[in-house]
């Protein structure tokens, strides 16, 4: 059964770690940013339609194309999201959600607030980027 949120309820750590409401907080937050991003990929997709594609000024068909790479690339950006969205909620499913896949430890209620597809702490995740840092510069 779903877990019923009180009005504006925000996860706080005086309640047990990833509890049922926790859960049910993320889902819900996971949930409509995947349903945004659906609908703005939808919007760019089936929404546009864009005279100056055809349009007989090579200035304006060269701004359409412009426009539509970046429409492009920012559905790809979407559909990535929504994958990590979907990973996140069977996370929640799995009861592994919240917690650093590197270390097992808490990743914390206020990173998961800013960065709810986030999958490693803090510390583990500069740690990572540290190690993306030296591989480039090598």
């Amino acid at each position: 059964m779903a877990t019923k949120l009180p009005k504006n309820y925000k996860p706080t750590a005086k309640e047990k770690y990833m509890c049922a409401k926790h859960k049910a907080f993320f889902r819900q937050l996971l949930s409509k940013w995947k349903n945004d991003l659906i609908d703005q990929n939808n919007r760019i997709i089936f929404g546009n339609s864009d005279d100056n594609a055809s349009s007989a000024d090579i200035v304006d068909q060269a701004t359409s194309y412009s426009g539509k790479t970046v429409e492009m690339r920012t559905v790809n950006r979407n559909k990535k999201l929504i994958n990590k969205i979907d990973e996140s909620l069977n996370k929640i499913d799995e009861g592994t959600y919240g917690y650093c896949e590197e270390t097992g430890e808490e990743i914390g209620l206020k990173r998961l607030i800013a960065r709810p597809i986030a999958s490693l702490t803090v510390e583990a995740q500069e740690k990572h980027e540290n190690q993306e840092k030296i591989f480039a510069d090598n």
